[in-house]
């Protein structure tokens, strides 16, 4: 499996079988990328799903599905037509199979309302997207993309997401935001031990 973060919450995820692409949101770069077999969309937030990269990159990969939870349609004017899907649902592109998991996005705050988020967990639990959640699959994680910095995380409660999913590796996103990400990537790398977290180049693939 080949990985490429390409901006805050967006990962291309090859397979050999599929080229899947996760959150294309507004602070991602998604400039060449083309081939692709699906767009998976986790929830409605503009830093996950930004409909202009997503009509482009359907524009480069015509034959590409679009997929997204029940209440993105109505909350993002110019989303193209999509798949709905739902938690419990398995999603099959080529050889490569996606279950979809989780429900509710974390908790900003009890004044503040949350929304749908779907997390993909793909080939068995090679790969898993939690969207903004610490959702916790069923299945054992091979590489788990872990979110580092947000409205709605402290550092300390993505480190124990780590500890608990008990991933191969540890891949950070979701730093679009912050000015260091590489603090919170040090305190994580540090507080979890053994080399688990690994921070991908941006823009660069790289096989795990």
């Amino acid at each position: 499996m080949h990985l490429t973060h390409l901006g805050h919450a967006c990962v291309l995820v090859d397979t050999g079988s599929a080229a899947l692409l996760i959150d294309p949101g507004v602070m991602s770069d998604i400039d060449g990328v083309d081939g692709i077999d699906a767009v998976l969309l986790t929830h409605k937030h503009p830093d996950h799903v930004d409909a202009e990269k997503v009509r482009s990159l359907l524009a480069d990969s015509p034959r590409a599905a679009l997929v997204a939870p029940a209440d993105l349609g109505e909350a993002v004017p110019g989303l193209p037509a999509h798949q709905v899907a739902e938690p419990g649902e398995t999603l099959k592109f080529g050889d490569t199979v996606v279950d979809v998991v989780g429900g509710r996005h974390a908790t900003v705050h009890e004044t503040i309302p949350g929304c749908v988020n779907l997390g993909y967990l793909i080939d068995g639990g090679a790969f898993f997207h939690p969207g903004d959640s610490f959702h916790e699959p069923a299945a054992a994680v091979g590489v788990l993309a872990v979110a580092i910095d947000g409205p709605w995380l402290k550092i300390a409660e993505s480190i124990d997401y780590v500890r608990r999913v008990a991933p191969r590796v540890a891949i950070p996103i979701h730093e679009g935001e912050t000015l260091d990400p590489a603090k919170y990537v040090g305190m994580m790398s540090n507080a979890v031990g053994g080399g688990v977290v690994r921070r991908l180049d941006r823009g660069s693939a790289t096989r795990l």
